[in-house]
C-alpha cells in the first residue's frame, strides 16, 4: 500500500503540474479542470503521506496506550458494536500491514503502533478540511466540500478501526504477560 500511495501522488502530481501549465499557456478550462482534480488527489494522498512520516519521525510507534487518549470508552463500543465494525474491518487497505504483525512485534508494541495510527489519522480528518480553502482562489466550493467530508470520512474509519481492535490487542498483551509470569 506505502508504494501505491506514493505513486498515486507522483502521478497526480505531475499531472496537476502539466495540467496547470497547459491552462497557463492555453487558457482552455479543461485543462483548470483537470489540474484542480489532480491537485485536489494530490493534496489529500501527499498530506497523508507527509503527516505519517512526521509521526514516524517523532513518536517512533512509542505512543503510550494507557493515556486517556486512547482509552475506549463502554458507549464507543456500543457505537462500533452498532457499526458492526467486525464486519467490514478487514476490507481496509492497511499502509504498513508488518507493524501490526504478531510474528515480529509484541501485542504491546503492536498496540503502540495502533496508537500512533490512530493520532496520524485523526489529523488526517482535520486536514482533509484544508482545500475547502482552494476555493477562494479557483472556485468549485462545493467540490472541495464534497472531495474533504469524504477524505475526513475515509480517515475516520481508520481511526474507528485502530480503537475498535486496540481493547483486544490489549487483552493479548495481558494474557501473554500473566502466561509469563507463570513460568
Amino acid at each position: 500500500m506505502e508504494q501505491t500511495m506514493k505513486r498515486c501522488a507522483l502521478v497526480s502530481g505531475g499531472i496537476a503540474l502539466v495540467s496547470a501549465i497547459l491552462w497557463l499557456i492555453l487558457s482552455k478550462d479543461f485543462a483548470l479542470t483537470i489540474a484542480i482534480t489532480t491537485g485536489t488527489v494530490f493534496y489529500h494522498i501527499g498530506i497523508r503521506l507527509l503527516v505519517g512520516w512526521a509521526f514516524d519521525r517523532f513518536m517512533d510507534n512509542q505512543a503510550d496506550y494507557r493515556k486517556k487518549w486512547y482509552q475506549v470508552s463502554a458507549w464507543e463500543s456500543a457505537v462500533y458494536k452498532k457499526l458492526q465494525v467486525k464486519r467490514w474491518k478487514s476490507h481496509l487497505p492497511t499502509y504498513d500491514s508488518s507493524l501490526f504483525d504478531p510474528a515480529l512485534h509484541s501485542w504491546e508494541e503492536i498496540a503502540k503502533a495502533m496508537c500512533q495510527a490512530e493520532l496520524v489519522h485523526e489529523v488526517n480528518i482535520v486536514v482533509s478540511f484544508v482545500p475547502i480553502l482552494f476555493s477562494v482562489w479557483v472556485g468549485a466550493l462545493p467540490v472541495f466540500v464534497i472531495t474533504s467530508i469524504l477524505a475526513a470520512g475515509y480517515d475516520l474509519l481508520f481511526v474507528i478501526l485502530q480503537r475498535y481492535n486496540r481493547p483486544r490487542v490489549l487483552r493479548l498483551a495481558m494474557r501473554r504477560d500473566s502466561q509469563s509470569k507463570k513460568v
